[in-house]
């Protein structure tokens, strides 16, 4: 795919790239903009697009990759690797589907590479939003939904089927009944999140994980300055003549971690790639390895606007 990037072979038999990028962005930026953003993004080198139906990115997306085919940039749909998510709304088995469809016509795609599960969490079919109101929450039937997805597989209409913010009760609970194991569990990942246990678990089970936040969502109304002003990731970067943003990137990387990026500055699209000719040393990981972790975007505010306020962590811990 993208020249440079590395790949891995995920349990499914398909290759994804080891570095991709978010198209999510609140609130949604001009629809030209984003389709210009993405086409950048192509020219830079970027071949795997991460996308969902709660972003209001697919439609744009899909422009941008018609565009980049007519003007050559990419020879062939097969050159990319698009991954999107169904929204809780329509986290039910007979929802799954026509969710699935419906990507694909924003995408104007015959299938994408990866389809995830937003959230562990069902909720009351209707409007996709965010945030929403804890009454509309619903027990997700992990047996029911995860029996759709691989239906939508079996379909050919996506190559690989995954998770996303899945504790590991939850990866647990879903693959009791799984005919056909998760490819991905994309979470909140980074230096100041490190998620030892859960990369341990998705490890065992053959599970790629992905990184969302990589840099504690920096810049983000809602976000942490944990990764950015850690003295320790400063340090290692000035040793080594990198960004701090690079440190944090290439340390993700190196757990055998795939990494979502975003950026819709073209200079910064490139510095994120530049991770990949370097390594950190043993001494440097174990330092690392040492900073106070906590728990940076899933840990805010998540439900709104009736009910008492409650975090993802709590979400989990009833449902675990």
């Amino acid at each position: 795919m993208g020249e440079g990037i590395p790949e891995t072979v995920l349990n499914s038999g398909e290759k994804i790239p080891m570095i991709g990028l978010g198209t999510a962005s609140s609130p949604v930026p001009d629809q030209d903009l984003l389709i210009s953003s993405f086409i950048s993004a192509i020219e830079t080198g970027y071949r795997h697009f991460d996308t969902a139906a709660l972003y209001g990115s697919e439609a744009p997306l899909g422009k941008a990759i018609a565009q980049a085919l007519q003007q050559g940039l990419v020879k062939t749909r097969d050159e990319l690797f698009i991954t999107s998510k169904l929204w809780c709304t329509n986290a039910h088995h007979d929802r799954v589907l026509p969710a699935l469809k419906q990507t694909l016509q924003n995408l104007e795609l015959d299938y994408i590479d990866l389809y995830l599960i937003h959230w562990p969490l069902s909720m009351k079919a209707g409007e996709i939003k965010f945030p929403f109101n804890k009454e509309d929450l619903l027990p997700m039937d992990f047996k029911a939904v995860w029996e759709a997805m691989e239906e939508c597989q079996r379909l050919g209409l996506v190559k690989s089927i995954g998770v996303s913010n899945f504790s590991c009760k939850k990866l647990s609970q879903l693959m009791v009944n799984a005919k056909i194991p998760p490819a991905v569990n994309q979470v909140e990942l980074n230096p100041a999140w490190q998620q030892r246990q859960l990369r341990d678990f998705c490890k065992e089970n053959g599970i790629l994980v992905s990184a969302w936040s990589p840099l504690g969502a920096f810049g983000a109304s809602w976000g942490s300055l944990a990764v950015m002003d850690s003295p320790i990731l400063k340090e290692i970067a000035a040793a080594k003549g990198k960004s701090t943003a690079q440190v944090s990137l290439r340390w993700i990387y190196q757990q055998g971690v795939s990494v979502i990026v975003k950026s819709f500055n073209k200079e910064r699209m490139k510095e994120n790639l530049g991770i990949f000719d370097w390594e950190l040393s043993e001494g440097e990981l174990q330092q690392i390895s040492q900073i106070p972790q906590q728990r940076g975007v899933s840990g805010e505010l998540f439900i709104s606007p009736t009910g008492p306020y409650k975090t993802v962590q709590e979400l989990w811990d009833e449902d675990s």
